[in-house]
Formats: structure tokens, C-alpha cells, sequence
């Protein structure tokens, strides 16, 4: 039940209920270098800011990252999930370059996970057409989501 409650959410975010993030325009994708389980440089070139970043996680129509994730220092936020790893200490296990990939597209570390890829166009399946082409978060957010997480020692 909790894998379908995720996955639930995951479809929610890639079927157009994250509309805020893709509303913002088709803006051209960042290229980027991933290799050894990680992407070391920002997507914009700069650090991002950790409270848009935690507003992006515990939004319901941006990350959504609870519906899947615990977060103790985010406990008095509603509808924390148990079906992927807790985010408590992630800071101290992984480095920001390995955040910033999982964020980006968790595929590429995990080719079965349930996380959408939040930074990802291709090789996607049943993408409405009007979010062809669009990436669930911006590059912006996907740093401030990264910029949040580095706080989770």
C-alpha cells in the first residue's frame, strides 16, 4: 500500500498537478556532466537558497518529496510517507554533487526507483503534450532543493 501511495504521488507530480513548476516556460535545458554518482557543479552556476528549497519539498504541487520522505526537521509538516529513505542525515552521507543527482534523475544512480526524475525530458512515458519537453522543477529549484538538503546533517 505505502508503494502505491508513493507512486500516487509521483504521478501526480509528472501528470500536471506540478503545473507551477512547468508553468513557468519551456526554458532551455542546462547541460550538465554527471560521472561517479554525481553532478559536482551548480546547474546555475550558484548555490541555491535552502528556504525556497524546503518550500519546493514540502509543496504539495512542487516536489512533494514528503509524500515519499521523513524529514524530522520538517515534523510538523503534513503527510510524511515511509517508502523511500528518510532524508534525516543525508547531508552527512552523501556529497552535494550526489544530492544534486538524485534530484536531477535518481535513474541514474537507481534505474528501478520510484523518484521521478525532477530535472529530466527524455526517455519519459506518457507525458501529457503540453508538458512535453519541461522539466518538473527549474534548475533554480533544483539547487534549492539541493541548498535544503545540505542542512540535513
Amino acid at each position: 500500500m505505502r508503494h502505491v501511495i508513493c507512486a500516487a504521488a509521483a504521478l501526480a507530480v509528472l501528470s500536471g498537478l506540478a503545473a507551477p513548476a512547468w508553468a513557468q516556460g519551456k526554458a532551455p535545458l542546462v547541460t550538465f556532466e554527471y560521472r561517479d554518482g554525481a553532478i559536482a557543479a551548480s546547474l546555475t552556476g550558484k548555490a541555491g537558497d535552502p528556504q525556497r528549497g524546503r518550500q519546493v519539498i514540502v509543496g504539495r504541487t512542487l516536489g512533494n518529496c514528503l509524500a515519499c520522505h521523513e524529514i524530522a526537521a520538517l515534523k510538523n509538516e503534513p503527510y510524511h510517507g515511509n517508502t523511500a529513505p528518510s532524508l534525516d542525515g543525508v547531508a552527512s552521507r552523501m556529497s552535494e554533487g550526489e544530492m544534486r543527482l538524485r534530484v536531477v534523475d535518481g535513474t541514474k544512480v537507481n534505474p528501478d526507483t520510484m523518484m521521478p526524475p525532477f530535472y529530466r525530458v527524455d526517455g519519459l512515458n506518457k507525458v501529457m503534450k503540453r508538458f512535453q519537453d519541461t522539466t518538473i522543477l527549474s534548475a533554480e529549484q533544483v539547487e534549492d532543493v539541493v541548498a535544503y538538503l545540505k542542512t540535513l546533517r
